[in-house]
């Protein structure tokens, strides 16, 4: 399978390639996508046992990780439990609103980027027609694509579509620019955007009740749906054969330039990158003044204690209430 987590590690890596660091990978289990990091990016497995600055993806990647370096934890998701935050991270990374809410009740704080996505790749190869003709499903539901089938047999429109737990395949953007409109959860969908593709936002998944989705998108309802990252949450309707119809004839070839749009403004991995690395300088800097304070308290505690201050408690925290 190849899943959104691995799409955004490829691209991460590549653009910090680009920009001219010094980057190692590490995972718990080689495959297809680990291959096509060495061979493609030229980027070599974890050999060193000190690094400036660790992106993991998954609290157990934290767990293994957090003592070669500084690591921030980048969280994609409300439910997984590889996606929960993990105390061991410096910083922490959300995609959504929705999953910086979620860790905030946890007691931890974040940063919001969202997915990063490589423009370059996900482009326009083929305009969208001025009418309806083609619709690619990238739903994981054979319930969702039969209605979808059925609707492009109604309505004569030709059908494609791609399950990536069942038929997989790395170039997704080739499939994407065969359609005029795309149904989809989460990064499916910002990847039709980048291909200036239309777009429904609409699946069943296993966490799933019922078949939900936010429905078509256009550029006054994007941001809305962004806080949940386009999963179908933000609007939770439900979303039967009627209705879905009733969204797919909303089509309209100008939304695919307003998403296209879009995503140059908000999903470059180009600047997400940059937001990144801002952050780990951020922490960074943080951790060398709270070691400066921790150094400078110390002191102050021996120096006291050699003196017999009895009052030391006191002082420390009047010290720092100030401080704050």
């Amino acid at each position: 399978m190849i899943g959104g987590s691995e799409v955004f590690t490829y691209a991460l890596i590549e653009e910090l390639v680009k920009k001219g660091h010094d980057v190692e990978y590490f995972t718990f289990h080689k495959g297809f996508v680990s291959t096509k990091i060495e061979n493609d990016l030229g980027v070599n497995y974890k050999s060193k046992n000190r690094y400036d600055l660790i992106l993991a993806n998954h609290n157990t990647c934290v767990e293994e990780l957090f003592k070669l370096g500084c690591i921030i934890q980048t969280c994609h998701g409300i439910f997984p439990l590889l996606e929960q935050p993990c105390k061991f991270a410096d910083g922490f990374v959300t995609i959504s609103e929705e999953v910086q809410d979620h860790l905030f009740k946890k007691n931890y704080r974040s940063k919001l980027i969202l997915n990063g996505i490589n423009l370059d790749r996900f482009r326009c190869t083929r305009p969208i027609g001025s009418k309806l003709k083609t619709i690619l499903s990238l739903s994981h539901s054979e319930d969702v694509n039969s209605i979808i089938s059925g609707i492009c047999k109604k309505l004569e429109i030709n059908f494609l579509q791609l399950n990536k737990m069942i038929n997989p395949k790395w170039n997704i953007e080739h499939e994407i620019n065969k359609a005029d409109l795309v149904i989809g959860l989460g990064r499916s969908a910002y990847d039709a955007m980048a291909c200036g593709r239309t777009v429904i936002i609409f699946d069943k998944r296993n966490y799933m009740k019922e078949s939900f989705g936010d429905g078509y998108v256009t550029a006054n309802n994007i941001d809305n749906f962004i806080k949940n990252n386009c999963s179908g949450r933000y609007s939770n309707n439900i979303i039967d054969e009627i209705k879905l119809e009733k969204e797919i004839l909303k089509y309209n070839p100008f939304d695919g330039k307003l998403l296209r749009e879009f995503a140059e403004n908000e999903l470059s991995i180009s600047t997400n990158v940059d937001v990144y690395l801002d952050f780990y300088y951020e922490i960074r800097n943080k951790f060398s003044n709270k070691f400066k304070r921790l150094n400078i308290i110390l002191i102050i505690i021996a120096d006291f204690k050699e003196r017999n201050i009895y009052n030391l408690k006191v002082f420390i925290y009047n010290l720092i209430i100030k401080k704050h």
